[in-house]
């Protein structure tokens, strides 16, 4: 055991808290309350940001007016008094004087035809206000390096009467009617809280505007999200009756062509399929009891019988016995078929993902099984016209399909008939001259455990056919059985497979 103690987990900010709780509150939330927070939340951000490029563009135009109302104010010749206060307070007192102040005129001069201008000394300093001027501007720092400037090249900043009242000033200098004077810096201001005053007013109004739609839009975000999910809902609401009841095959009616009928078409199809999945796993069961329970009765009969003389003293006949137990071998025989064509049919009727299918000689499997099914009828004739053929599949289902065609055309074809057997590029057709088949019962052909019913004393399940379509569905190609095209009597099984007639 270590000494060592594990350290602390470290202490995370409590902004990560705060995600991670937001996170978590989000997560918690269903899909119409996620759906109707997001529209809320960017119809928020839309109207935040609306609100805020509306707010800024006003401003900028209230104080361009302002500022173009300041820069039309022109002040082309400055004659000074004989004397200006030393601060703007001081000038604004003896502007409120109703006499002239040491010797000034009892005019103004022109510079002050606008009241909000005012004149500052630069040496001596001094400042200068019109007279009933009823608030002067305050000085700054950065005021002198106006001089550096060509003349009135005005520079605009925000500054605020002595009385504090916010305003936007204009300072520029100009020469003095005072030969080789100083310079003088001229401010005109204009009050800028009535602009103020707007704002404010204008950020009430879109503030409420932003608040409302907000609210509005969660309700309008609630409808939205509901209407949207009702096909949501009806397809929960299936779901959740066929994990109840296990009813496959219930469908929910589809409307447009947007993502949710897609999704509701899916459902419909995976639920359609499902239960004919079911019907043919059922049928397939019920067809399955239904010949098994045919040989096996057989069997049980002939077990009973040879139990039943053993049991009574009265031994069976040498002849009966051996026959018994040769049928008792044909029914062992028939259910071991029967037992691998229902495992042959228990595979899917596609390949599994990631199967790798083999290169297969499809002229050899057809030689094979015509050398086969020549002993199966010894007293057929078999004509031959196979060419080199390469497909890609499975060479065990492929050589069973093959086989089972020709035993179909050997079953039905009369004592010393013709099964013609031809395969060129990639169709492999299979002629007897039998009965044929008639038209009404061609659709069931390939059907699991069908039977025509002039055959059912021939011996067979009904499952070679079907054994055919699923092996040559699983190749890639197509398979059809119809009567004999030069119309003839029996017949034609086609197969067509895609491949070449050398190996890839």
């Amino acid at each position: 055991m270590s000494d060592t103690a594990t350290p602390p987990p470290p202490l995370l900010p409590p902004r990560v808290h705060r995600r991670r709780r937001l996170a978590r509150w989000y997560r918690a939330r269903s899909l119409r309350s996620r759906l109707t927070f997001l529209t809320a939340a960017a119809v928020a951000v839309a109207i935040a940001l609306s609100a805020l490029a509306c707010w800024f563009i006003v401003e900028k135009q209230l104080y361009g007016q302002v500022r173009n109302d300041l820069r039309s104010v022109q002040l082309p010749n400055v004659r000074l008094p004989a004397y200006c206060p030393a601060t703007p307070e001081e000038a604004l007192k003896q502007a409120a004087l109703p006499f002239p102040r040491n010797g000034a005129s009892q005019q103004d001069p022109p510079n002050f035809a606008f009241r909000d201008t005012q004149l500052v000394m630069t040496d001596p300093a001094g400042v200068c206000l019109p007279r009933g001027a009823t608030r002067a501007i305050d000085l700054q720092a950065d005021d002198a390096k106006v001089l550096a400037l060509p003349p009135n090249q005005s520079v605009f900043r925000s500054g605020h009467y002595t009385n504090g009242a916010p305003a936007m000033v204009r300072v520029f200098w100009v020469a003095t009617d005072r030969p080789g004077g100083p310079p003088v810096l001229v401010m005109i201001a204009a009050p800028t809280q009535p602009v103020e005053d707007s704002l404010q007013k204008l950020a009430l109004i879109l503030g409420g505007v932003a608040l409302g739609g907000v609210i509005l839009a969660g309700l309008a975000g609630r409808f939205v999200a509901r209407s949207a999910l009702k096909p949501v809902d009806r397809l929960t609401d299936v779901v959740e009756h066929i994990a109840r009841t296990e009813e496959v095959g219930s469908t929910i009616p589809v409307h447009g062509s947007d993502e949710i009928a897609r999704l509701s078409a899916s459902f419909n199809s995976m639920s359609t399929a499902l239960a004919n999945s079911r019907d043919r796993q059922t049928r397939l069961i019920a067809d399955a009891g239904h010949e098994l329970r045919t040989p096996l009765t057989s069997l049980r009969t002939n077990v009973d019988l040879l139990i039943r003389s053993d049991d009574t003293g009265r031994p069976l006949p040498a002849a009966t016995k051996t026959k018994l137990l040769g049928n008792m071998k044909a029914q062992m025989q028939e259910l071991t078929v029967l037992i691998g064509d229902l495992l042959q049919l228990s595979r899917p009727d596609t390949p599994k993902p990631g199967l790798v299918l083999a290169v297969v000689a499809l002229h050899e499997l057809a030689d094979r099984a015509v050398a086969r099914a020549k002993l199966r009828g010894p007293g057929l004739v078999f004509e031959t016209d196979i060419e080199p053929w390469f497909v890609q599949g499975d060479a065990a289902a492929l050589e069973r399909a093959v086989i089972n065609l020709l035993d179909n055309a050997v079953k039905y074809s009369p004592p010393g008939g013709t099964i013609d057997v031809r395969l060129r590029e990639g169709v492999l057709t299979v002629r007897d001259h039998g009965p044929g088949i008639p038209p009404d019962e061609l659709p069931y052909v390939f059907d699991r455990f069908w039977r025509s019913p002039s055959s059912r004393q021939l011996p067979g399940s009904g499952l070679g056919l079907s054994i055919v379509a699923q092996s040559v569905r699983e190749a890639g190609g197509e398979v059809s059985l119809g009567p004999a095209q030069d119309g003839g009597p029996g017949a034609l099984a086609t197969v067509r497979l895609p491949g070449g007639p050398a190996p890839d």
